[in-house]
């Protein structure tokens, strides 16, 4: 009972289950203010995980556990999305050092593409 009244205490911080899959559509919707509150509240958890007792550590295990499968989803969530910020960041030093491609360029690899290209 004394850890469910501690854990009730820390209301602030929600299930951590919560958390990551609250991270997860943050990170899909690209809202990066709410991503920012969420690295926050991770870190206050952390910063507070000392002062706490066995049984609330347990507990905090116990959501842990829980929310495993949603933290390895986030993971790669989020690994897909450097590698997206990667290839757009390329792209954009391509476009501003001038490296363009011509519009007949273009509509030769479309009619190649379709097979109509000269053979």
């Amino acid at each position: 009972m004394r850890a469910m009244r501690e854990l009730g205490a820390r209301q602030e911080h929600p299930e951590l289950k919560e958390l990551v899959m609250e991270a997860s559509h943050a990170l899909a919707l690209l809202d990066s203010e709410r991503l920012e509150e969420l690295a926050l509240s991770c870190q206050a958890l952390n910063r507070d995980l000392a002062p706490l007792s066995a049984e609330v550590k347990e507990e905090l295990v116990r959501q842990a556990r829980e929310a495993a499968r949603d933290m390895a989803v986030f993971a790669r969530v989020l690994a897909a999305t450097r590698a997206n910020l990667k290839v757009m960041e390329r792209l954009r030093q391509m476009h501003a050092s001038g490296l363009e491609y011509s519009e007949r360029q273009v509509r030769g690899w479309a009619e190649m593409e379709s097979g109509h290209g000269n053979d």
